[in-house]
């Protein structure tokens, strides 16, 4: 019985690891940049799309995102997307704003918000890939960051919207 129950207590912490590795961040200075994701690339599509749950300045003064680079990808733009009536649009900006003590939602689907565009990539980005992304801050610097590609759950087709 002991045994038994030793190897369900065994069994029940490596769940708990896995929990652990999935769930990833990076502390980048005063910013928190939480679960860097990337959504699969379409088929035949040069551009892909790299997201995070969210990025959130600890600080008492807003930082910028002002660049942004990768291996996998020839160039990398600062997107926002709008909804012009009932039309989306994407366009580059030069910079993103991390306001001191606020958390920016940069995840896929979103109406109104922020994404990476990855363009020029070298090859489609497929579920579980890991690839390594540099961002550059104004105050905080540059810093690489673990992004992971995964099929979102609320994408019935498998692919992301953007």
């Amino acid at each position: 019985m002991n045994r038994r129950l030793l190897l369900q207590s065994l069994l029940l912490a490596s769940m708990g690891g896995v929990t652990r590795v999935w769930a990833h961040d990076f502390k980048v200075g005063e910013l928190r940049i939480d679960h860097p994701y990337a959504t699969p690339s379409r088929p035949g599509m040069p551009t892909g799309a790299v997201y995070f749950r969210g990025i959130r300045n600890t600080g008492s003064s807003t930082d910028r995102l002002v660049s942004v680079s990768t291996p996998v990808a020839g160039r990398v733009e600062i997107h926002r997307m709008q909804m012009q009536g009932e039309v989306m649009q994407m366009r580059a900006v030069p910079a993103l704003d991390i306001p001191a003590g606020a958390t920016v939602v940069m995840k896929h689907g979103m109406a109104d918000g922020h994404h990476l565009m990855l363009l020029d990539l070298k090859s489609p980005l497929k579920d579980g890939d890991r690839f390594a992304v540099t961002l550059t801050f104004e105050k905080a610097g540059s810093h690489d960051v673990k992004v992971w590609v995964q099929t979102p759950r609320d994408t019935a087709a498998g692919h992301a919207r953007h």
